[in-house]
């Protein structure tokens, strides 16, 4: 299915103050609206993916997995900034005819979710029946159930936080050092950075795995081998991969979106903030993961109203939300379970 457009032709204001001319999103959609208007299943992506959820999230959304096209309307939007339809620094600046670069006006995760409630309605949603995302897509999903909380009946927050932490900004600050020693990031054209975006992913593997991961798949079966690595072939290799799909543009915004990640910001506090949320809480953490340590969950978990608290095993660290879809099938169908059942719980899953 290829990605659909929602164009917003009026001015767009930034949580900053800066605003857009307009606003574009690409996004793509799964299923069928029904006539209750209540199997809406609303995605919100992580860092560098894209709207076609079906694509990168295999084994939870499709057909024959949890969230499928038969029972649900699932939504995903690419989401502001990125590199896949959206307005971002490679858009057209109407003042100058030319992309925008660096020009590009900061953005939030509060910008992200603003823009998608202006395209939710505009495209006939009253209410999300399931809004769920992992990583910055669940730093969003938070966002928008304080921001909206009526509009959200359940919420499945995985490996994120209610405000990035000193060790996440720091992670997302070598990238960027990464990306600006390259000297055509400051050259606008836009493959600027290319070579600085290789390093900034390989960098932000190490905090998307972990030490058992390497060591299990990168593991050398030739002992006296004293040279071309496989794990340094494996960083070589994704590096290469991002850089064919992606731009060190999009790369360095959103990085600044997920450090300015906060919902306590003009909010007196973040628990009195996470307290707004109403929608029935799933929070998901991931045992292994460095990035988003399950101490950010247990939080979440702790100071929104009623949320039930899971966390399952994994070798793979922060990207086991991706790739443990069998652990998070059985732990949203227990949290669906004890939703309907009126009881609250701890659920722990081993993959």
């Amino acid at each position: 299915m290829s990605t659909q457009l929602y164009k917003y032709d009026k001015p767009f204001e930034l949580e900053s103050g800066a605003v857009l001319p307009g606003l574009e999103l690409g996004y793509h959609t799964y299923g069928t609206l029904n006539a209750g208007k209540d199997n809406v299943v609303w995605v919100c992506h992580a860092f560098t993916a894209n709207s076609d959820v079906l694509d990168w999230w295999k084994g939870l959304f499709g057909m024959g997995y949890y969230f499928n096209p038969e029972d649900h309307y699932i939504v995903c939007v690419n989401m502001l900034g990125s590199a896949y339809g959206s307005s971002g620094p490679l858009s057209i600046d109407p003042a100058t005819g030319q992309p925008y670069y660096l020009t590009f006006p900061q953005i939030t995760t509060r910008d992200m979710v603003k823009s998608q409630q202006l395209m939710a309605k505009a495209i006939g949603i009253d209410s999300i029946q399931t809004l769920i995302g992992g990583s910055l897509g669940g730093q969003q999903a938070s966002e928008w159930a304080i921001m909206e909380p009526g509009f959200i009946k359940n919420l499945i927050l995985i490996a994120s936080n209610a405000k990035h932490s000193p060790w996440g900004i720091a992670f997302n600050e070598s990238q960027r050092l990464a990306i600006a020693a390259d000297p055509t990031f400051e050259q606008g054209m836009p493959d600027g950075g290319s070579k600085g975006l290789k390093a900034a992913r390989a960098m932000a593997l190490l905090s998307y795995r972990g030490y058992k991961t390497y060591g299990i798949s990168q593991h050398e079966d030739n002992e006296d081998v004293v040279d071309n690595y496989k794990a340094a072939s494996y960083q070589n290799y994704q590096g290469d991969k991002l850089v064919k799909r992606f731009n060190a543009y999009s790369y360095w915004y959103l990085t600044k979106s997920m450090d300015s990640h906060n919902v306590g910001r003009n909010r007196e506090t973040i628990e009195k903030a996470l307290s707004a949320i109403t929608a029935r809480t799933l929070v998901v953490a991931i045992d292994s993961d460095l990035l988003f340590p399950v101490e950010e969950q247990k939080y979440l978990a702790k100071n929104i109203p009623g949320a039930i608290y899971a966390e399952f095993d994994s070798y793979y660290g922060h990207d086991g939300f991706l790739i443990e879809t069998e652990a998070l099938t059985n732990i949203i169908t227990a949290f669906f379970n004890t939703a309907i059942n009126g009881h609250t719980a701890q659920i722990h899953q081993t993959a």
